[in-house]
């Protein structure tokens, strides 16, 4: 049994824990245990497990911790295939079984709704795994310090130096040997695409992002559609052979441009705050089904009164982070129903979720 100091060694911050239960693993990636009436977060420690954990930061309601040894596995836990991991900061879930990973994060999505949304009663459908656990990324961004290549370490600026990326694709990974062969300067970083045509936003796994266009082409209703953070138009190009009208909305003047560019002739494209254009639209157009597709943060409170006010038919909620889903569905639940609620796994062997919604106004 390996030889821990005593605990009188240390800080109160830096004391540790011994024999930790890990009862599930909460959204962001980290293990979750209670001591002395304390949630402790450990990142890379799986649900079943017991750890000890020496504490790095303590507060007066959670603690977070490192892992110093495990005493009892978790079945679901496997050796990570890449060298990086845990320095790299692009992966958190790779020492867990895939089946598992798309467990935890099915419970978590269903605990943000019950906890966040209130939806006890709320049916989320099964996670739609990807085809590619590996090898699916059709782009990353890479930064150089003039020695090392690669990504960013968890936590910190420090440039891991990284030849080869699992989660990347042979395309991907073969314009990272050519940039790390150009030899460059401290401070310059490259986004590495497979299509390099493609130079704002776009979806990362090409075949899960073919998944979720599958599921909103068969829920959209009616002869307009209002496509909110439509960015270079991915949802909105799509789905235009199925309604009359299309209006996409975006801020970012490049993805517009590019929206712009390969627009077929029922499709407008707005470039501005959603905020601010969203109103107008709505009552101009009375679109028949309404899509958003915010950042982490979600929807604005500006874009939640509107959408309240001016009830569309169908909303469409697309969203990468669901605590702040379930946030705006709660904000929403007086004017819309929950029809269903669909997950993605966008992002293999990482804590990040892909989550579709579908409300009807009420």
């Amino acid at each position: 049994m390996p030889h821990h100091p005593d605990n009188a060694q240390y800080p109160k911050d830096q004391r540790l824990v011994r024999e930790l239960p890990i009862n599930e693993v909460a959204f962001g990636g980290a293990g979750v245990g209670r001591a002395e009436g304390k949630v402790i977060f450990v990142p890379f420690t799986v649900d079943q497990e017991i750890v000890d954990v020496r504490l790095h930061t303590v507060r007066r309601s959670y603690s977070l911790g490192q892992v110093k040894a495990i005493r009892q596995p978790s079945p679901h836990r496997i050796t990570a295939p890449c060298p990086y991991f845990q320095t790299c900061g692009g992966c958190d879930y790779q020492h867990i079984a895939y089946g598992h990973q798309l467990a935890i994060k099915q419970s978590q999505i269903e605990q943000a709704l019950r906890r966040i949304a209130k939806l006890s009663a709320c049916d989320v459908r099964p996670i739609k795994p990807s085809p590619k656990p590996f090898g699916y990324r059709n782009r990353i961004s890479v930064h150089s310090d003039g020695e090392n290549t690669g990504f960013f370490q968890k936590g910190s600026r420090n440039v891991v130096d990284i030849s080869n990326c699992l989660l990347a694709s042979e395309t991907v990974n073969a314009k990272l040997r050519s940039f790390r062969e150009a030899r460059p300067v401290a401070g310059a970083h490259a986004t590495l695409r497979e299509n390099e045509e493609i130079t704002t936003f776009s979806q990362t796994n090409n075949e899960v992002a073919e998944l979720l266009i599958e599921f909103i082409q068969s829920r959209v209703k009616g002869a307009v559609l209002v496509d909110g953070y439509c960015g270079a138009g991915f949802f909105s190009h799509r789905l235009a052979v199925l309604v009359e009208k299309v209006i996409g909305i975006d801020w970012s003047q490049p993805a517009i441009r590019q929206a712009q560019q390969t627009a077929t002739a029922n499709e407008t494209y707005l470039c501005g705050e959603l905020s601010e254009l969203l109103d107008q639209v709505l009552v101009a157009e009375t679109p028949d089904t309404v899509i958003v597709d915010p950042s982490a943060t979600g929807l604005s409170k500006e874009v939640i009164a509107i959408l309240a006010s001016r009830v569309p038919p169908t909303l469409i909620y697309v969203s990468c982070n669901p605590a702040t889903f379930a946030r705006d569905l709660q904000s929403l639940a007086d004017r819309f129903r929950i029809q269903e609620i669909q997950p993605f796994d966008m992002f293999p062997q990482t804590a990040e979720i892909e989550v579709a919604g579908v409300l009807e106004g009420i």
